[in-house]
């Protein structure tokens, strides 16, 4: 029986923002199940996860891949994290969103994710001249040519990557800023979308190793007159997607706004020097949902407006931010205690924006 490598990969414990470990353990294959990758263990007092005088930690197999940087037989295996005695670890997220996720299952919901990133080369952006700056931004959105656009051999291998690993990958584009660019997934559950967006950020980091690169996941990488970088969050329910699924959508956006704050509070580390109201963000102290209006905290697609159901995009979440926490918190506050528009309340026109006072 041939020998294969498995990459048990697993989310840290630093804080305020959570990285990505790796190791390989070498297994009698090929593997078909699960239950075919034993846990293993790791030393917690390195990761931010343990002290140093009791400092074993679990890896629980959860999902495995193809591994596209290997090829063959091998391996990539999404673990989440456990103390010794099999209680569920203080930095494991993923623990909740899976109960999360049970528990509402009959709603049906669907996430998507466009994950926002900044190529670095050294200290600087990939892109940006080694002193000053380079043009205003404008051209390098969607943009085409090498004056504009930076890193593109990196983002390709990483695309290929996602699709032979068979992660719902739906896209990528350049962004705003020069060596900014993007990546999404779904539209799939809570749980798929959540291992999708960890297993690809490890894939991009990994596969920067071989051009020289680092992935900065900052929300605000560059200060001054750049976008910043964020995680849009598309979501639906059952209900959203079937016919008069727009008053649903209203009925959300409001539960949203009730609870801006708590959402806030999981939607990454850093992220009120990106939400200031500028650069199409609504401010952090704000909360407004709107059509086709980028500069919302929640906005409603166009076609979502015309078919009169769909889906909502949460504009809020940073680049940086832990999608077990952003799709539960999403997930409780939508689905937990669904809201009902009373009968002498009109709906809200979405094509005129909604304005809360600051908070």
């Amino acid at each position: 029986m041939a020998s294969i490598k498995a990459e048990y990969i697993w989310i840290d414990g630093v804080k305020p923002t959570a990285g990505l470990r790796s190791k390989t353990k070498i297994l009698p294959g090929p593997v078909q199940l699960l239950n075919q990758i034993p846990s293993w263990g790791f030393d917690g007092s390195s990761t931010e996860q343990a002290d140093g005088h009791s400092s074993d930690c679990l890896l629980i197999p959860v999902r495995f891949v193809k591994d596209p940087i290997r090829g063959g037989s091998h391996i990539l295996v999404l673990c989440e994290v456990m103390n010794p005695d099999g209680s569920v670890h203080v930095s494991n997220t993923r623990a909740k969103t899976r109960e999360i996720a049970e528990k509402y299952k009959e709603h049906d919901s669907w996430f998507g994710i466009e994950q926002e990133y900044n190529l670095f080369l050294g200290e600087r952006p990939f892109g940006f001249p080694k002193e000053g700056y380079p043009a205003p931004q404008g051209p390098y959105y969607c943009g085409v040519g090498a004056d504009k656009i930076f890193g593109r051999q990196l983002v390709e291998a990483h695309l290929e990557s996602c699709i032979q690993a068979g992660l719902t990958i739906s896209g990528i584009n350049s962004e705003v800023m020069p060596g900014q660019w993007e990546f999404q997934v779904g539209p799939v559950g809570a749980l798929a979308a959540s291992d999708e967006l960890w297993l690809g950020r490890w894939l991009l980091a990994r596969i920067g190793e071989n051009f020289g690169l680092t992935v900065h996941f900052s929300p605000k990488p560059m200060l001054g007159d750049w976008n910043g970088a964020g995680a849009h969050t598309n979501f639906s329910t059952k209900a959203m997607r079937e016919e008069g699924g727009i008053k649903v959508i209203e009925e959300a956006c409001r539960a949203l706004e009730a609870k801006h704050s708590e959402h806030i509070a999981v939607y990454g580390a850093g992220n009120g020097a990106r939400l200031t109201g500028k650069h199409e963000t609504c401010s952090i102290d704000e909360f407004r949902f709107g059509e086709s209006d980028r500069g919302a905290s929640i906005r409603i697609p166009v076609f979502t407006t015309k078919n009169k159901k769909g889906y909502l995009e949460d504009r809020r979440p940073a680049a940086n931010m832990d999608p077990y926490q952003v799709t539960a918190r999403i997930i409780e506050t939508v689905c937990a205690k669904p809201t009902s528009l009373k009968k002498e309340e009109k709906p809200v026109k979405i094509a005129q924006k909604k304005v809360a006072g600051k908070k």
